[in-house]
């Protein structure tokens, strides 16, 4: 087995190309109202900020980070603020000492450990996945 990175990502480098595409798929959804590849946290990462106007007012940021490695890991860290508390998941794959490759790290705080998970093979496949499950929050949040 592979030992994972410092941030206990992949120890493979980001793969930028595939941020750079679910940027400019992201950029082109009414849902996002940025999409950002940055180094601000230290890790090149995609950073989008979700359109409020889809959430409930109890809701003061959305937001997903997306980290993907060149040999296919993951980490997609999907993060609500309310004005008392805050939400997150996190679906993984990578080397790690507490799951199998393939995680979810439940809400609402995303534990570690998580679930041992199976995600698709492909990265577009792994976003939609995400995507829906984060509009069946959103749908959940307005039953509330």
């Amino acid at each position: 087995m592979v030992p994972p990175t410092g941030d206990g990502g992949s120890p493979a480098p980001i793969d930028r190309p595939i941020l750079e595409f679910h940027q400019t798929r992201l950029r082109a959804t009414q849902q996002v109202e940025q999409a950002t590849i940055t180094d601000a946290s230290g890790h090149l990462e995609l950073h989008i900020v979700l359109d409020l106007a889809y959430y409930p007012a109890s809701v003061d940021d959305a937001q997903l980070t997306i980290r993907w490695y060149t040999n296919d890991d993951f980490k997609i860290h999907y993060r609500e603020v309310h004005p008392d508390h805050t939400w997150g998941c996190r679906w993984d794959r990578h080397p790690n000492p507490h799951n199998n490759r393939d995680h979810f790290h439940p809400p609402p705080a995303a534990p570690t450990p998580g679930d041992d998970a199976s995600w698709p093979t492909d990265h577009r496949d792994v976003l939609t996945l995400v995507l829906d499950e984060i509009e069946d929050r959103i749908a959940t949040l307005w039953g509330e």
